[in-house]
C-alpha cells in the first residue's frame, strides 16, 4: 500500500496510525516526547495512574465508542451519575439541574429563568450557525440579560481567556453547552463516563495494535522539519534520522507547522501563525480528604483566578484518594504562567480550603504541577474561516491539531474522529491512484 508518517503520538496521531496499519498502510509514528499520550498521556501520583490534564467521557462520543468495541475494550467504559457545584457569594451551592438554579440565593427569578432558557434551548439544538459570527459575551446577555452574565458567565470566561474574554465565538460555547447537556440519564441527572484505568487504558491498547499490525513507534524524536520534492510530501527528518513517506499526517500544534513545513506557501504559513493558544497550568492534589461530592464546581469569585475545580475522583471511582484538579488557562505571556509551582500549589490549595475550610496542609499526600503551553485554541467569532483545510497544497501532507475540532472543543472523541478521517483520506487516495493505473493499463 503506502508509507504512512505521523507525527506526534497523543489520541489523534494515534488513531490515525491504527486506521492506517488497519488499512494495511506501512506506518510509522513519530512523537516528539518519551512516552505516548499527548495530553491524555498518564503519570505516577503516589501509587495512582492519573492523566497530567483530566479527561472524561459522554453520552455523545460515539467515536470513542467505536474505537472501544473495535479494540475490544467496550467493556471498560464506566458510567457514573456525577453532580456539579456552584460557588459563588461565599458558599458552595449544587447546581445543573432545574431545581438546583430554581434555588440559587442571591439571583433574581428572572436571570435564573433565562439562563435555563438558554441552557434548554442549547442543548436541543443540533445546529446553530448564525452563532458562528456572535460573541460568547453578546449572545450570552442577550439570553441572559446583564446580570445573568456576570452572575454564571462573566468569572468563567475571564479566568479562560483573560484578555480574550470578550471575543470567543458563541458557537464554541453552545457545543460545550449542548455536549454535557446531552450527557444525562434525565432532566435531573447527569451521567459522565471514563475507561477503567483512565486514558492510559487507551493509549496502550492503541500503541499494542499499531504495533501488532507492524506498525512502528519511535519517541524522543522531535520532528526538525517535512520534506517535499515537486510539491510532493517525500518524509520528515529529525535531529538522527529522515523518515521516508509517501503521506505525512501532522498532528502537532499549529504554532509549530510553520517551521516545520519550510515548502509550504506564505500565505499558508501565515494562516497557521495566525492561530491564537492559550497555556494550561493543572495544579493536581492527591488527598486524604474529600473535597467536595460534585466531580466538578464552577467558580464565580472575582478574586479567585481559577474557572473551576475538577474532581476526579468522584467519577473514577477506582481511584482510593481524593485527585483534585486546579486548572489554570491563561496566555503564556501571563506573569502567573511562569510562577514556580509551590506558588501556584498554596494559591490552589487556598482556592480548595475556600471550597471545604475543613481541609488542612495534613490532607495532602502529594502534588502535581503539569503546564502546557499550547493547551487551548483561542476561537474568536469567525473562527471557522480562520482554519485551514486539513488538506495542505503539498500533496500528500495532511496537517490538524485540536483547533481543527472547532466548533467543538478539545476531546478523546474528536480525536478519535479526525485522526481516522485523515487515514481513511490516504487510503482514498491511494485507492484513486491504483484505479487510475489500472484504467491507464487496460
Amino acid at each position: 500500500m503506502a508509507k504512512v508518517l505521523v507525527i506526534g503520538a497523543g489520541v489523534m496521531g494515534l488513531a490515525s496510525a491504527w486506521q492506517a496499519v488497519r488499512d494495511g498502510h506501512q506506518v510509522d509514528v513519530v512523537e516528539a516526547a518519551s512516552e505516548p499520550g499527548g495530553m491524555a498521556a498518564h503519570f505516577d501520583f503516589d501509587g495512582d495512574s492519573v492523566e497530567r490534564f483530566y479527561h472524561f467521557v459522554c453520552r455523545t462520543d460515539y467515536p470513542t465508542f467505536d474505537l472501544l468495541r473495535e479494540l475490544g475494550m467496550e467493556d471498560r467504559l464506566r458510567w457514573k451519575p456525577t453532580t456539579m457545584g456552584f460557588y459563588a457569594d461565599g458558599r458552595l451551592h449544587p447546581w445543573g439541574n432545574p431545581l438546583a438554579l430554581l434555588s440559587l440565593p442571591r439571583t433574581s427569578l428572572i436571570s435564573r429563568l433565562r439562563y435555563g432558557l438558554l441552557a434548554f434551548i442549547s442543548v436541543r439544538r443540533d445546529s446553530w450557525p448564525e452563532l458562528e459570527d456572535r460573541s460568547a459575551k453578546d449572545w450570552i446577555i442577550r439570553w441572559c440579560g446583564e446580570d445573568g452574565y456576570q452572575k454564571f458567565w462573566r468569572s468563567l470566561l475571564d479566568y479562560k481567556f483573560y484578555e480574550y474574554a470578550d471575543d470567543i465565538s458563541a458557537a464554541w460555547i453552545w457545543t460545550r453547552i449542548r455536549r454535557i447537556g446531552r450527557s444525562r440519564s434525565s432532566l435531573m441527572q447527569e451521567q459522565l463516563g471514563y475507561i477503567e484505568g483512565g486514558s492510559q487504558s487507551l493509549v496502550d491498547a492503541l500503541v499494542q495494535s499499531i504495533e501488532s499490525h507492524g506498525g512502528r513507534l519511535h519517541y524522543g524524536s522531535p520532528i526538525h522539519s517535512v520534506t517535499t520534492r515537486d510539491n510532493r510530501v517525500t518524509g520528515a527528518t529529525t535531529a538522527a534520522h529522515h523518515f521516508p513517506a509517501d503521506f505525512v499526517i501532522s498532528t502537532t500544534p499549529t504554532p509549530y507547522v510553520a517551521d516545520m513545513v519550510p515548502d509550504l506557501p506564505d500565505d499558508w504559513k501565515q494562516k497557521y501563525r495566525a492561530i491564537n493558544n492559550i497555556g494550561v497550568i493543572c495544579v493536581i492534589f492527591k488527598l486524604h480528604r474529600q473535597v467536595t461530592p460534585h466531580f466538578w464546581v464552577n467558580v464565580s469569585v472575582p478574586d479567585l483566578t481559577i474557572p473551576g475545580v475538577v474532581e476526579l475522583s468522584n467519577l473514577r471511582k477506582e481511584l482510593d484518594s481524593s485527585i483534585v484538579y486546579v486548572p489554570y488557562y491563561m496566555p503564556t505571556t501571563n506573569e502567573k504562567f511562569s510562577w514556580p509551582d509551590q506558588r501556584l500549589l498554596d494559591e490552589a490549595f487556598g482556592c480548595l480550603q475556600m471550597l471545604n475550610p475543613a481541609l488542612r496542609p495534613g490532607d495532602i499526600i502529594a502534588t502535581k504541577v503539569a503546564r502546557l503551553r499550547y493547551g487551548q485554541p483561542i476561537c474568536e467569532p469567525g473562527f471557522a474561516s480562520k482554519i485551514p483545510p486539513v488538506q495542505t497544497p503539498i500533496e500528500g501532507l495532511q496537517i490538524a491539531d485540536t483547533c481543527f475540532y472547532y466548533p467543538e472543543d478539545r476531546g478523546i472523541a474528536e480525536s478519535v474522529r479526525l485522526g481516522r478521517s485523515m487515514a481513511h483520506a490516504i487510503s482514498t487516495a491511494v485507492a484513486a491512484t491504483a484505479k487510475q493505473q489500472l484504467e491507464l493499463a487496460s
